[in-house]
């Protein structure tokens, strides 16, 4: 069976595949991470403007986080923050790859969003990059005074390995809470499961920019316990999680996880919206160009 693709996005696959140059899982981290900031420079908008964009960090169970706050207004009244953990395969990807997407969700929502450049591998292997989301959310919750905002809840949000991230700190945090609720989870083309295998992951597992070799070079990397459920989130019962809208990708090797994931939470009772962008590719909110 053949699946639908969006003709800009056939277009996109074609101009990648025409590049010269090795792929993500040929290289080093260090140059992964120079490919991915060359490629979301290329095809991503820029941040553009807005009334804050300030680079801060706070104390993380290894040292000091570097993140970064947007927001589209000088003042607020007290009100929820957005928690934004970035996707990269836990292994590349950091603040300046997702400054585009973090600005336009602070603009569009009307919401103050804090992304976090957590631990990631080789250097830093599972579970450090939990660790850290964890503690940047309990941070966040306390409204410390490097914010400057009277936070009274906690929406967390990332895409694919950030989406994985949001979900394992909203399970980590139901189970043990923070100084405010989390009231809404936005996980996008997210990891649930590290032991997926056929369905999406075959038939999208090359050519359609996540290739299956890029994933096993990022678990190499991160090395996870894919028994834990620090890593493989599916493995925790999502019952009491709050209002959630998920999102995946047509062509996604990642798609039928994320399906999966949300139809768990459904039967477990969460509110979920679930919504699929046909015929668009993994990291699709990375390319708005």
């Amino acid at each position: 069976m053949t699946s639908y693709v969006r003709p800009d996005v056939q277009g996109f696959l074609a101009f990648v595949e025409a590049q010269p140059g090795p792929k993500t899982h040929e290289v080093e981290a260090a140059d992964a991470r120079q490919l991915m900031a060359a490629m979301v420079q290329m095809c991503d908008l820029e941040a553009g403007e807005l009334a804050i964009k300030r680079d801060l960090s706070f104390p993380g169970p290894a040292g000091e986080v570097p993140i970064r706050l947007y927001d589209a207004q000088n003042q607020r009244e007290p009100g929820p923050v957005m928690v934004f953990y970035h996707g990269g395969g836990f292994v590349i990807g950091d603040l300046e790859t997702h400054d585009g997407l973090c600005a336009e969700t602070a603009r569009q929502l009307d919401i103050p969003v804090v992304a976090i450049d957590y631990r990631m591998g080789p250097e830093d292997p599972f579970p450090a990059a939990p660790e850290d989301c964890e503690a940047a959310a309990r941070w966040v919750a306390t409204s410390p005074d490097a914010l400057g905002l009277d936070v009274t809840g906690l929406v967390l949000a990332g895409d694919s390995a950030g989406g994985n991230l949001a979900l394992v700190t909203a399970l980590a945090l139901r189970d043990e809470e923070a100084e405010v609720p989390v009231i809404a989870l936005w996980p996008i083309y997210p990891a649930c499961d590290m032991e997926a295998a056929g369905g999406s992951m075959d038939e999208f597992g090359a050519g359609k920019l996540l290739e299956a070799d890029t994933m096993n070079w990022f678990m190499e990397k991160y090395a996870p316990d894919n028994k834990d459920w620090r890593a493989s989130p599916s493995l925790r019962d999502p019952a009491g999680l709050p209002p959630t809208v998920l999102v995946t990708a047509g062509l996604d090797p990642l798609r039928d996880q994320g399906r999966a994931y949300a139809a768990r939470m459904i039967e477990a009772g969460v509110p979920v919206v679930f919504r699929e962008a046909k015929g668009n590719i993994h990291g699709f909110c990375n390319l708005a160009k």
